[in-house]
């Protein structure tokens, strides 16, 4: 009677088992599918992303087209920032002039960002001499055009959502590689931290697949959320909002209808992050500290001297006032270069009549989203230093990897002659398919894009797919 007992508690034991196995392999082949689905639509967003951040992360926007007119030779005294300014207005006198950067170092150029029938160029100018010696059209740059791509594809706000819901569809993507990673049937985590380089073929293509995904899944994880962070509905509707540093904490300084957003006139982004929303101050009022000494002219040669006085002591750039009511500002941070830590940042507006300090932003004065974004930023753009470039070089060139090594497993997989996808198969009487319905409403709610493609891929699938054999079948 005993050895029944114990015959029927192994058999039960051996059936639990069974059916915990078959719950496991048929949540697999989910996630197998939901990996391959996703990866449908990503893998050629992902490739354009890579392909341009490898453009970014080796051409610099300026030096590219100006090489050795960025360097002069040092002598005794400099020409008064205003003096330069007047030089540029000689050569260019249908111009705007935007923005002035002081020479960064005795050797180098003085810039001045200046418009052209619309057209935002850059002037480089002898700061001993006030004689210009290079002129560049800014988004003409190999620099620039990668980064309109890597924004937009070119195709304006159309290319933004397309990047939002391949960027959300790739957040799917590590969840489900991870899954599919993670060690079973006996495999140690060595095991798949290693790739087999014994293997040949598919299965050597799929090792080096599933380690480099692992290692790269945390990296992609975060350039993905800074980048979706920039995106027009989750970044510009959602989080960037309510993480923008509020301008009602100046004292009582009159606010224009204008953000820092102006300043971003082009294919690249130049203001830091948390302050792109932040409404400008306006010139014109009683309102502020004591900024240039009464007495002194409110002019470039002013700000200069002011900059420094207030602790601009390296790369900083002054924005000229662009209207009666516009402000003089001057900053140093990282999206433009000028720091090498995020950290620095610092953003202070004058007014452009009385001198007066009417508003300053430092790095600490950020939000706690804010700062995280300066951080990310930084890293995404590979400010931190040449170790940064080297990792996003190498972090580029693994995601291209990924997308290829992925096609072409698939392409081996697929039978000859196949006029379908060759999806993997659908698992049959799903386990814990509410848990997956739910993840999809979570992720509705957090990336409302990705949500809205979700459902839209699903009703296509009932209202059509479904009734029409012959494009079921292609998709299968």
């Amino acid at each position: 009677m005993s050895d029944m007992t114990a015959n029927n508690a192994s058999l039960d034991t051996d059936a639990a088992d069974n059916t915990t196995s078959s719950f496991a392999k048929k949540f697999y082949n989910a996630a197998w599918r939901w990996h391959f689905y996703a990866g449908i639509f990503v893998v050629p967003f992902m490739l354009v992303l890579a392909i341009t951040g490898l453009i970014m992360v080796y051409f610099n926007s300026i030096e590219t087209r100006f090489g050795e007119k960025l360097y002069v030779t040092p002598q005794a005294e400099m020409a008064a920032p205003t003096e330069q300014l007047e030089a540029v207005k000689k050569v260019y006198p249908n111009s705007v002039i935007n923005q002035y950067m002081p020479a960064p170092a005795e050797d180098r150029t003085s810039l001045f960002t200046i418009k052209i029938d619309g057209v935002k160029t850059i002037v480089s100018v002898d700061p001993y001499t006030a004689k210009i010696v290079g002129a560049v059209e800014k988004d003409t740059t190999w620099f620039y055009f990668a980064n309109d791509i890597h924004g937009s594809l070119l195709i304006g706000d159309l290319g933004d959502r397309l990047i939002e819901i391949a960027a959300g569809l790739t957040l799917i993507l590590i969840v489900t590689g991870l899954y599919l990673w993670w060690p079973r049937d006996g495999k140690g985590l060595r095991r798949v931290l290693i790739p087999n380089f014994s293997m040949k073929g598919r299965n050597f293509l799929k090792e080096l697949h599933v380690s480099i995904g692992f290692y790269i899944s945390v990296v992609l994880f975060f350039f993905l959320i800074s980048g979706l962070s920039w995106a027009g509905i989750w970044g510009g509707k959602f989080v960037q909002p309510w993480s923008s540093f509020p301008a009602e904490k100046w004292d009582n300084v009159p606010l224009s209808d204008e953000t820092h957003g102006i300043m971003n006139d082009g294919a690249v982004k130049e203001v830091p992050w948390g302050l792109e929303l932040t409404k400008l101050p306006l010139s014109g009022s009683d309102i502020g500290k004591i900024g240039v000494p009464e007495g002194y002219a409110v002019n470039l040669n002013s700000m200069v001297v002011l900059a420094k006085a207030i602790g601009f002591d390296q790369q900083f750039r002054i924005n000229i006032p662009g209207s009666p009511t516009g402000v003089y500002t001057i900053s140093a941070d990282s999206m433009d270069g000028d720091t090498v830590t995020p950290t620095g940042d610092q953003t202070v507006h004058i007014d452009q009549y009385s001198g007066k300090i009417l508003g300053e932003v430092g790095f600490e004065d950020y939000s706690l989203m804010a700062k995280s974004m300066a951080v990310g930023i930084a890293l995404h753009q590979g400010d931190m230093g040449w170790w940064n470039t080297i990792l996003n070089a190498l972090f580029c060139l693994a995601v291209i990897f990924l997308c290829v090594s992925g096609i072409a497993m698939w392409w081996i997989r697929r039978p000859k002659g196949a006029g379908r996808l060759v999806a993997p198969p659908p698992p049959a009487n799903l386990p814990l398919w509410k848990g997956a319905v739910f993840i999809m409403l979570l992720l509705s709610l957090a990336f409302p894009l990705v949500g809205l493609s979700l459902l839209t891929v699903m009703a296509l699938d009932l209202l059509i797919l479904s009734r029409f054999p012959f494009m079921k079948k292609a998709f299968q």
